[in-house]
């Protein structure tokens, strides 16, 4: 990678339905192509939390800053991929912003029920009395969950195209990163799995709330099991910390064993995107990033 390349903001994304969102650190921008097989573009200004105020921008806090942000920014990207979607189909509107916040927060209970609180149970059932051990169990009850979850949204059919463009979208990411510049023919020679993706900070958190838990010993009351579950930002933050680390180049090789499972586990979350799923993507990075930057 060049140091002009270099040099350019570090852009994330996700997939949405039928597009990609990036963001860079001043906008967010959403592409989605609708049923005319025309490529919608919604594009705003943002600057993070922790870039306007210096006390949100100390680490971990953060890093549990940044994924509130992140769920909100999803959800409206979500939202609008959502409406672009089904525009020909009615005339009101698709999901809308209530629905889609709903239904996030509905997967988030449930994602928190299966993931903390279930290998919870499953543990103190077994009667592990040790508080390391218990932590062990507990972190590998979580992993499996985890694995599982993964496994049955890869045989899902209907999410097939989310992953060919959750491939675009780390492809165009990838090509934006070492060239400095993008199209459709540079991204398509670049890798679908990317380090910082949201998979491996997924695995990221399984990891680290085992170490965290491990502090805090094995819980014996409702007190101690609602402290396990007020780490969960602070979980979070680390893990954000932590992925950040691993995408600078002196600390990768250090970080590189904890960020493969993820690199690994992309292989089935994300797919090789066809040209008009790139042309989605790349459409989105320019409105993120400006065609002035790109041609720099």
């Amino acid at each position: 990678m060049g140091d002009e390349a270099r040099n350019h903001p570090q852009v994330g994304g996700q997939a949405v339905i039928e597009g990609v969102m990036m963001r860079s650190p001043t906008r967010i921008a959403t592409a989605v192509r609708n049923p005319r097989k025309e490529i919608i573009v919604k594009a705003e200004d943002y600057v993070s939390l922790s870039k306007r105020h210096w006390l949100l921008n100390i680490p971990v806090i953060r890093g549990g800053l940044a994924l509130v942000e992140t769920l909100v920014i999803a959800v409206k990207a979500l939202s609008f991929s959502a409406d672009q979607a089904v525009e020909d189909e009615n005339s009101g509107k698709g999901m809308g912003v209530v629905q889609t916040t709903l239904t996030i927060l509905l997967a988030l209970v449930l994602g928190i029920s299966i993931f903390f609180y279930l290998p919870l149970v499953l543990t103190e059932w077994l009667g592990f009395e040790s508080g390391f051990l218990f932590n062990i169990v507990d972190g590998l009850f979580r992993l499996a969950f985890m694995l599982l979850y993964i496994f049955l949204i890869t045989r899902w059919k209907e999410m097939r195209r989310i992953f060919e463009y959750h491939g675009a979208e780390h492809k165009t990411i990838f090509a934006f990163e070492r060239e400095g510049e993008v199209s459709v023919e540079s991204a398509g020679r670049y890798p679908t799995v990317h380090p910082r993706c949201s998979t491996s900070f997924l695995l990221l958190v399984v990891i680290v709330s085992v170490a965290i838990f491990i502090f805090l010993g094995k819980p014996d009351s409702i007190g101690d099991r609602l402290l396990r579950f007020a780490f969960i930002p602070v979980i979070g933050g680390v893990s954000y910390e932590l992925l950040r680390l691993s995408s600078k180049p002196r600390f990768s090789s250090i970080m590189h064993f904890l960020v493969w499972p993820g690199l690994f586990m992309q292989r089935y979350t994300t797919r090789e995107p066809d040209k008009d799923q790139l042309e989605v993507a790349v459409a989105a990075l320019k409105a993120c990033v400006g065609d002035k930057l790109l041609e720099s």
